[in-house]
């Protein structure tokens, strides 16, 4: 290392020393100078770069000789060596006469690769060795009854294609409906699904006191996995696999990894759900973490996923077989009644309803109608629109075991905070924003099925903020448009009433022998109008102008009542007014 810090050293002070030696003579152009004196710079170095690669290539010539066999064999080693040391030094010399970038690249990614590999190892050994592991079979499948199983039942549930939270609800309605049964056999084929609706079916698997065997189909991926390994046996169908449970979240459509803490917890789960009921934890985790190296299993850096025969060599699979009616037999429940429940009409309605996408479309929908029944006076088609979309919302959350009567009962004191801040307190104040913040909680609320601590662990409770979020800013856009154009529209003309009606002079209606009066069709004849407010105008109220009571609102700020005003602005049927000044 100093022998080479003080070569380039050398090669640098020969740079500068032409330099210097060109620079005192006297030239008529600067810039011609400096170019020369830049590149006869650089001629020093790549020829002082030369002779120093020579004389190595001399040195170590001289060093092979002597410990070579014979004269001969030295002077051969010796011109090898110097070919050896004549490249490099030619290409450190051409790298000085350019522009060196390459050779800068290429040491850059040298030093970055290295960089990398130094963090790998730091990395791998902070993790520690692979962990040692000595595979023990899993023990077979009991026999559960000599006389064939007749009399008694059987039970087969599918575990298949996406595991959403309306498959929770239909596991934990058969099991507790299974009540007598000899075996439950889980039917698994999915490539997973929702976290929480997996720890709902696993725990229902870990309570119940009947036999629980795993039916291994083809796969059991991700939250299958869990599922899988709450059994107290499992078997495998030739050409199954399971594993690969590390949890993902999408961003932009493609899976990304998640937060340590979500991988921490699903690796917790995973190791207490295979020891609870006997199997290698180890493994379990392996499915999830991939920094976790077992000792000839799975080195670091790769999830585990195990085919059938892995599985019955490593111990998680009690045996091979390839049916349902095959392991009835071993079980010896050949003649037992075999029942193969299906999911009832609410079970279907509640995994439609709790969609991702229906059900935001619910939140927007419902809130929507709520807003425009505020915006609008009485109750009409859009409050109950709204209404039945969060009917259908909160249904279908309770259906699948997501809401409870709590989450209806805050977001009602939402609402009714809401409707006191429009009709009790004009304005935006203390009510409003409690009545958004009751109703955002519950609607969170009702998307999660499990405690607010859990589902932060394992990212459920961001989802539920983003999804809630997402919706409803969709909602005030909408809202933003529907105010807009929905006056004009022929649904806003049914709506809304386009006439006031005059009256008495404290603004009530008039009486019987008073004619009515209606105001234009056309608000812009209102413009520049004077009058005089009948309510206190926050911001809305009404106002009389001549004989007519009109609908108004103020513009910058409230007004009282019995105040001089002015119409300064029509849009639709909005009228809006200022104080005016110049009454006084």
């Amino acid at each position: 290392m100093a022998t080479g810090i003080r070569r380039w050293a050398s090669l640098l002070l020969i740079g500068l020393g032409l330099s210097l030696a060109h620079a005192q003579s006297p030239t008529p152009n600067p810039r011609k100078a400096a170019r020369d004196m830049a590149g006869e710079a650089l001629e020093g170095i790549g020829d002082a770069a030369k002779e120093l690669a020579e004389r190595k290539a001399r040195e170590d010539a001289a060093r092979d000789g002597a410990d070579g066999e014979g004269g001969e064999g030295g002077e051969a080693g010796g011109e090898a060596g110097g070919e050896r040391e004549a490249r490099p030094a030619e290409k450190v010399a051409a790298g000085a006469g350019g522009d060196g970038k390459t050779g800068r690249a290429a040491s850059d990614g040298k030093a970055d690769q290295k960089d990398d590999d130094r963090k790998d190892d730091d990395r791998a050994a902070d993790l520690g060795p692979p962990v040692p592991f000595t595979a023990k079979a899993a023990p077979p499948l009991p026999r559960l009854d000599e006389n064939g199983g007749r009399g008694l039942r059987a039970v087969v549930i599918p575990i298949d294609g996406t595991i959403d939270m309306g498959l929770a609800p239909f596991v934990k309605r058969i099991i507790d409906e299974s009540a007598g049964a000899a075996v439950i056999i889980l039917d698994v084929d999915t490539f997973g699904g929702r976290v929480d609706a997996a720890v709902q079916i696993r725990d229902a698997l870990l309570r119940t006191e009947i036999p629980v065997v795993a039916f291994v189909d083809n796969r059991a991926i991700s939250a299958g996995a869990l599922i899988s390994l709450a059994a107290d046996h499992i078997v495998f169908a030739p050409g199954g696999s399971m594993g690969a449970a590390t949890p993902v979240q999408l961003q932009g459509g493609q899976a990304a990894p998640v937060a340590e803490k979500t991988v921490s917890y699903m690796r917790a789960e995973m190791r207490a759900t295979a020891e609870a009921n006997g199997r290698p934890g180890v493994l379990a985790e392996a499915m999830v973490d991939a920094d976790i190296a077992i000792e000839g299993v799975i080195p670091r850096g790769k999830l585990l996923t195990v085919s059938t025969d892995e599985a019955v060599e490593l111990g998680l699979a009690a045996q091979k077989i390839g049916s349902v009616e095959e392991i009835l037999e071993t079980l010896g429940l050949e003649s037992a009644e075999v029942r193969r429940p299906t999911v009832n009409w609410a079970e279907k309605v509640a995994r439609f309803l709790t969609d991702p996408v229906v059900s935001g479309l619910l939140m927007s929908l419902g809130m929507l109608g709520l807003l425009l029944e505020f915006y609008t006076p009485g109750f009409g088609i859009t409050g109950a629109i709204g209404v039945l979309c969060l009917m259908l919302f909160f249904g279908g959350s309770s259906v699948a075991g997501l809401a409870g009567w709590e989450e209806m009962v805050i977001f009602a004191l939402g609402v009714v905070a809401l409707g006191v801040e429009v009709f009790v307190l004009p304005g935006f104040g203390v009510a409003g924003v409690l009545g958004i913040g009751l109703i955002g909680t519950a609607l969170v609320m009702a998307l999660i099925g499990m405690p607010m601590g859990t589902s932060w662990e394992i990212g459920l409770l961001g989802d539920a903020l983003t999804a809630v979020t997402i919706s409803l800013l969709g909602t005030a856009l909408a809202m933003i448009v529907v105010i807009r154009f929905l006056p004009g529209s022929f649904l806003g003309k049914w709506l809304v009433l386009e006439h006031t009606l005059g009256g008495s002079r404290d603004g009530s209606a008039p009486a019987d022998d008073e004619p009515w009066q209606a105001a234009p069709n056309d608000n812009r004849g209102w413009l520049g109008q004077r009058g005089i407010s009948l309510t206190p105008l926050r911001p809305s109220g009404r106002v009389r102008i001549g004989d007519d009571v009109v609908d108004v609102v103020s513009r910058d700020r409230w007004i009282d009542r019995d105040t001089p005003v002015k119409v300064v602005e029509t849009e639709g049927v909005r009228v809006v007014v200022v104080e005016d000044e110049d009454a006084y």
